[in-house]
């Protein structure tokens, strides 16, 4: 029967350019966006999974970050530490070599003094140079806290975020406090390290016992300050570690992200040429339904 209210062909031809288009569009939207889940409403379950994932790997970009930074806070202790212990020319080593010849006989302590006094002022001043970013291990105040805790790590497990830290005690670490507490401020047999003054020894006996005690006194200083220095050195291969670690991670779950969400070009670029033939294709056949409803004219002429 041919029905001009009702054309049956015309009808089904339209519902079929309309799944086309419809087709066509996901395929550009995914071409556009490189994403095969971009929202929610692609896929709930991936599109939840990838969210979840892209906020731990923001997570993890901050602990990055923070390694960097306590990366850089432990470089500038460790320099100083280093400094401190010295060499030939300076510190603690030269300071202890001072001392040593200053139990020479007849030798003149007051011109010794003087180089030891500009060890003391140095080491000193080095302390209180050793911060970074406000932060000072080395010459601390009543302000300074007492343990340290530099974020290492994140991980999540189901909805439990859990954050790592690598804890340091500062006193571990401290040449000066307010409380004179310090390695290098310590009071111990009358005197500190950077208050020891031979110039008024003489060549007897109680005051060459005193120097034997002053030497006694920088050499544990030296073993005090190259085991913190060797300490943070500990601490800098770990943060190393983890930074490297940490960044290995981020790029896992990137690709795992992908894996997820991202479109095979290849794929799309196939299915849209397909889907362009069949709109083509389409068209004509709802051009060629439309215009059957023209034969009805024929059978009043």
């Amino acid at each position: 029967m041919s029905s001009l209210l009702t054309n049956s062909t015309a009808m089904t031809a339209l519902q079929t350019l309309r799944s086309v288009s419809s087709q066509l569009a996901t395929t550009q939207t995914r071409i556009s966006t490189g994403q095969r889940v971009s929202t929610a409403s692609d896929n709930a379950a991936y599109w939840s999974i990838a969210t979840s994932m892209r906020a731990d790997n923001a997570a993890l970009s901050a602990v990055s970050d923070s390694l960097g930074l306590s990366a850089a806070t432990v470089d500038t202790e460790y320099t100083a530490l280093t400094s401190v212990v010295g060499d030939s020319n300076g510190g603690l080593t030269k300071l202890q070599s001072l001392l040593v010849e200053a139990k020479t006989a007849g030798i003149d302590r007051t011109k010794i003094q003087a180089d030891v006094t500009q060890i003391q002022q140095q080491m000193q001043s080095t302390a209180a140079a050793a911060t970074f970013n406000g932060v000072n291990w080395l010459s601390t105040t009543t302000a300074t806290p007492a343990t340290v805790d530099l974020v290492s790590s994140y991980s999540r497990v189901g909805s439990t975020p859990t954050t790592g830290s690598i804890t340091l005690t500062v006193a571990n670490y401290s040449l000066f406090t307010s409380s004179t507490s310090g390695i290098l401020d310590k009071v111990s047999g009358g005197a500190s390290v950077n208050t020891i003054d031979i110039s008024t020894l003489t060549d007897s006996a109680a005051d060459q016992t005193t120097l034997d005690g002053y030497i006694a006194q920088v050499t544990s200083a030296i073993n005090s300050v190259a085991s913190a220095a060797a300490n943070l050195g500990a601490v800098k291969n770990r943060i190393s570690t983890n930074t490297d670690f940490v960044k290995s991670l981020m790029d896992s779950v990137t690709r795992g992200i992908g894996q997820l969400v991202d479109a095979d070009m290849n794929q799309e670029s196939t299915r849209l040429s397909a889907l362009q033939v069949q709109q083509q294709l389409g068209v004509q056949a709802l051009s060629i339904a439309n215009g059957s409803s023209q034969s009805i004219l024929s059978l009043f002429r």
